[in-house]
């Protein structure tokens, strides 16, 4: 067998300074996406040994519509529709599962999809793999989004447009303009995706979210995922009943995809009842993302984010995984970001903020940082 090529291309990433390794988890947390500090948290413990001992099984052992489909799937289904506010509610194995599964079910041949720029590499994956057409809108700009759907209709698009956003974006930390969004929608007569796999938990009346104010809407779906904020794994997708209907009968990564984890639907459930009942976490978070951003300020850094997801601009692969190893070697967990995961020349460090950390760690890693940069300089 000739692995020639295979050689050739992990060479030619490392000669870019974009060879990827697997590294474990070490020193304080800036890197995980574990934003309520919910993933060891005692009560999501206690309620999966409850659950074990109440005979709650680990694996379904089966799809949905055979034998997988167990009680604690439809407890938690009925549980997030109810706290959402939304018609009913899905449960697949994680959010990148779950955009694919929507994108390559949904929309239909002589449709049109509208995905900004910057969305989840899973909803370009499903987009490419589905059957309606794709366009691609500049970063936030609901002029741009309106734009190519007046054109396609001029063009003789008849079809239904889907429009897909991420309500706070993973790498560059920024919000969504939902309300311009949801309005469009409206006006073409259109469908809203939204994931909200990083403000679920962190953002909205008890964590519901930043599209709460529109759930229960016929032209709206949401990807709320599981394994972030809410510290298990999964990913629950809020839709009206006709469209949850056409998912089970007709969307091949639910049908013929093995349940999830009846444990992992128990620790999800137990995670939105900690968010009902301890919002002081999502203050706390607050709190912190505001003495972090205050304190770079102090620093004379313009910062470009307002949430807990802080990008640090450096440009070259290379000296932002250099300056990442150093934080590393500190006791930092902060880790580099190339392309293609953001677009060529912004390569970055991605600061993560949770309450994993408290602000003497903050102010530890700030300084940190401040040396290392220096010491890192072209």
């Amino acid at each position: 067998m000739n692995l020639h090529a295979y050689v050739t291309a992990l060479h030619d990433l490392k000669e870019d300074g974009r060879l990827r390794g697997l590294k474990p988890r070490s020193g304080a947390d800036f890197a995980s996406n574990d934003y309520l500090a919910l993933a060891s948290a005692p009560r999501m413990k206690k309620a999966l040994l409850a659950g074990l001992e109440a005979g709650t099984p680990i694996g379904a052992g089966g799809s949905r519509l055979l034998r997988g489909n167990c009680e604690e799937h439809e407890h938690l289904e009925a549980e997030a529709a109810r706290f959402f506010k939304a018609d009913t509610a899905l449960f697949f194995g994680g959010g990148y599962a779950a955009n694919f599964a929507i994108l390559t079910t949904l929309p239909q041949r002589g449709d049109l999809l509208v995905l900004d720029f910057l969305v989840h590499a899973s909803i370009h994956e499903g987009a490419r793999a589905g059957r309606a057409e794709f366009r691609l809108s500049a970063h936030n700009d609901p002029q741009s989004v309106e734009n190519i759907i007046r054109d396609w209709r001029a063009k003789g698009g008849m079809g239904r447009v889907w429009v897909v956003v991420e309500s706070l974006y993973s790498m560059d930390g920024d919000f969504a303009p939902l309300e311009n969004l949801v309005g469009i929608a409206d006006r073409y007569d259109a469908f809203l995706i939204v994931d909200e796999a990083h403000a679920t938990g962190v953002y909205g009346e008890q964590g519901r979210g930043l599209t709460a104010p529109y759930e229960g809407r016929e032209n709206l779906l949401v990807v709320h995922t599981c394994g972030k904020a809410l510290g298990a794994a999964g990913a629950l997708v809020t839709a009206p009943a006709v469209l949850r209907d056409f998912m089970v009968n007709r969307c091949r990564p639910f049908i013929f995809a093995t349940a999830p984890s009846p444990l992992m639907a128990l620790a999800v459930r137990e995670a939105l009842l900690i968010l009902q009942q301890e919002p002081e976490r999502q203050q706390r978070l607050a709190n912190l993302v505001t003495f972090t951003h205050r304190q770079m300020r102090i620093r004379g850094w313009q910062n470009p984010s307002s949430s807990q997801i802080v990008p640090y601009i450096v440009g070259d692969n290379t000296r932002a995984m250099q300056i990442a190893s150093a934080l590393q070697a500190r006791g930092f967990d902060i880790r580099g970001i190339r392309p293609p995961t953001v677009p060529a020349g912004t390569a970055r460090l991605r600061i993560s903020l949770t309450l994993n950390v408290a602000e003497e760690d903050v102010l530890a890693m700030l300084d940190a940082l401040v040396e290392e940069t220096a010491s890192q300089a072209p």
